[in-house]
């Protein structure tokens, strides 16, 4: 009777240890799906244009969208060998204007720089100015005409050789511009810096 008793007690053990055994597995497996289905809404919000929520449409998307993605990388990644391209060939460019500036020296071409104010009336002015075609040399122009309290109107801007001529309309912002005179000379040491 005695040994009846344990084996009984050890079976008993056994089916607990099973329903233990059962339950730490059940509660693994519900965790795995929560965190993989929790996983599968994070890829749904991270890929645009999912509209159905089975986990084949999921993940089908989700590969669809990466081969796009692929594509854009590889689009733009050519694009940038052209604007590096484009950026030699303004290298280029200025190359060749250094080379237009010493050849004028050698042929004994010498650009005038030139500067000319006229008030039209009221606020109004008419601006001309020559100068030699230098790297910055027309955004510290434009700078200047900026800090005279002068809105411009239309401009017309030309180079040739070496040279360049910009001209342009303009209009006073604030009242007290100063004198054409002034402009002027202000304009000149601005552009012969």
């Amino acid at each position: 009777m005695g040994g009846g008793g344990m084996d009984s007690e050890t079976h008993n053990a056994d089916n607990g240890g099973d329903e233990r055994f059962k339950s730490k597995n059940l509660e693994a497996e519900r965790r795995r799906r929560k965190k993989l289905g929790d996983r599968q809404l994070e890829l749904r919000a991270l890929v645009p244009n999912i509209t159905n929520m089975t986990k084949s449409t999921i993940i089908t998307d989700a590969i669809t969208y990466i081969e796009e993605l692929k594509l854009t990388v590889e689009e733009l990644g050519n694009q940038l060998l052209q604007m590096e391209a484009t950026s030699v060939d303004e290298e280029k460019i200025k190359l060749k204007e250094i080379d237009d500036e010493k050849e004028m020296k050698k042929h004994g071409i010498k650009v005038e720089v030139e500067a000319e104010v006229n008030h039209i009336c009221g606020t109004k002015l008419w601006i001309r100015v020559v100068f030699q075609k230098k790297r910055g040399a027309l955004t510290k122009l434009m700078e200047a005409i900026s800090l005279l309290g002068i809105d411009l109107i239309d401009t017309t801007i030309t180079t040739s050789r070496g040279a360049v001529l910009f001209t342009s309309f303009g209009q006073g912002i604030r009242a007290g511009l100063p004198e054409a005179d002034q402009m002027r000379k202000y304009l000149l040491e601005i552009i012969r810096d």
